[in-house]
């Protein structure tokens, strides 16, 4: 009998194997980290081939580590950091450009003359987005309209598009020799072209953004028993494994969370931060800024929504005191930077590195340090990076409390943040409710694996998941409510001075 699930996490800045046995105990982890490409202001890319070498590397490392043996490995689950798009040539397999991140926001005058007829929302009823530069649609806009020779291979059916997902299992069952071409239901969502009712490409939208259907993927559910190939013998695992389990990164987590009752929801700390509202089989459209998104879809069952909270920069933040600033050598030392002084100091910093998104979507907006005085020293500003995560956190929860008339007693956390001590006290004192960090951290490897793992029956139920949930560490609220008020009224004071950086 098969003893471990696979999990490939496909991150932003990383990618990482991690085994699971039963449990939800983690056997081994690799994890290698790949370059981030900036062209130009605004403009991020992924090399995808660099992407699917680190892939191979972290499964070789991982089976190593763990001393797997052929047959103890039933099923293989992705998850992937979203939005990121790559289209490739099918028969060899060769991006036709580097992958567009998520964070990148040269689609702008692609999504300004989309919204010029119908504005920003003229497609959420459809697809619960707004029109932004996040989404995968526009950036196969751009790369149809500005790659030499893509619209040529798309139109001929050569060219290939997928997230991250998409990119790593069609190399998984095969690439270029009849590879899987396909996504789950939660990545679809997030390309501003799938319809939330029908979980299909929507054919207007597709018209309207000039995007050839036969360049997308076969959508399928998160989980699904009807594999979409298995890994190749001569691939990085060494032998034929069903792959059945696919989710974008921070559906992953709520799954690894098992937030699966309406009101249940999580806050992932990564490169951003990601906050997940389950409201169960019918689609919650927001009046408040957040996005409404697909949580996930487990076999033949109803397909569950969410609503999203995306915040653009939280952890990359702090990649970016240490890296283009030097403050730092290492991310986790910025605790003990901030830890030596008190407070702020009065300043306030608003990472909008990439415009605003939840709840504002400010594409206009632009980074700032408000509140400066010559007796700000590194430690505030370090001190001000970490609390910027948690007041963008309050603004998501607002808009969520309203939208969906739930009120959050607790925040299930993940995520490499969430073991900064200091962050999770002030961000419980922030929300005025107790932070809850789980045992097993790594929550969206762990929901990839679930998602492959109930394909399979490796495990049977929601109920043999939650069993294997238990709190490593809670944080309870200190601040007084007179301090918490004052302190959020002058962060959002800060973040309206960001707005209309760029005409």
């Amino acid at each position: 009998m098969p003893k471990y699930i696979a999990a490939i996490d496909q991150g932003t800045t990383s990618t990482r194997c991690m085994i699971f046995d039963h449990n939800g105990q983690v056997i081994s982890l690799a994890q290698k980290e790949h370059e981030q490409i900036y062209p130009q202001p605004g403009w991020v890319e992924h090399n995808p081939m660099e992407i699917w070498v680190r892939t191979q590397e972290v499964i070789h490392e991982a089976i190593v580590k763990a001393g797997v043996k052929p047959g103890d490995i039933a099923a293989v689950g992705i998850t992937n950091q979203r939005e990121t798009a790559v289209v490739w040539d099918r028969r060899t397999g060769k991006p036709f450009y580097n992958a567009i991140v998520w964070q990148d926001t040269r689609t702008k005058s692609i999504c300004d003359q989309l919204a010029a007829s119908g504005g920003q929302d003229r497609f959420r009823a459809k697809v619960g987005l707004p029109l932004a530069t996040y989404f995968s649609g526009p950036k196969i806009q751009w790369i149809l309209e500005n790659v030499p020779g893509v619209r040529g291979a798309a139109e001929r059916g050569d060219a290939l598009f997928g997230n991250l997902d998409t990119w790593v299992i069609w190399w998984l069952t095969g690439g270029p020799e009849e590879g899987s071409h396909i996504t789950d239901v939660t990545n679809a969502s997030r390309t501003l072209l799938m319809n939330l009712e029908t979980l299909d490409w929507d054919e207007e939208i597709l018209i309207v953004l000039g995007i050839p259907r036969a360049i997308l993927p076969r959508i399928a559910p998160s989980s699904d028993p009807l594999t979409w190939g298995t890994t190749r013998k001569d691939g990085p695992f060494g032998e034929a494994i069903p792959v059945c389990g696919d989710l974008g990164d921070q559906q992953a987590a709520l799954v690894g969370q098992t937030c699966f009752n309406i009101g249940e929801a999580k806050n992932t700390y990564g490169t951003g931060c990601f906050m997940l509202l389950n409201t169960g089989e019918k689609p919650i459209q927001s009046k408040n800024g957040l996005l409404t998104t697909l949580a996930y879809k487990l076999g033949d069952q109803p397909a569950i929504y969410a609503l999203e909270g995306s915040i653009a920069i939280t952890g990359a933040l702090v990649q970016w005191l240490r890296d283009n600033l030097g403050l730092i050598k290492q991310s986790s030392e910025v605790e003990v930077l901030a830890r030596t002084v008190q407070d702020n100091g009065g300043i306030y910093f608003v990472p909008a590195f990439s415009g605003l998104f939840a709840p504002y979507w400010r594409s206009d907006a632009r980074g700032a340090i408000v509140g400066m005085t010559r007796y700000v020293n590194k430690g505030h500003i370090a001190r001000a990076a970490l609390e910027a995560t948690a007041y963008q956190t309050r603004e998501v929860l607002e808009a969520m409390k309203i939208d969906s008339g739930v009120k959050l007693t607790a925040l299930k956390v993940d995520g490499g943040m969430v073991y900064n001590e200091l962050l999770m006290q002030f961000q419980s004192d922030i929300l005025g409710v107790p932070v809850v960090r789980p045992k097993v951290s790594e929550t969206t490897s762990l929901g990839a694996a679930y998602a492959a793992g109930l394909a399979v029956n490796f495990w049977n139920s929601l109920d043999d998941l939650r069993a294997n949930w238990h709190i490593d560490q809670t944080w309870h609220p200190l601040m007084r409510e007179a301090t918490r008020e004052s302190l959020y009224s002058a962060w959002r004071k800060a973040v309206e001075r960001t707005f209309n950086w760029i005409d």
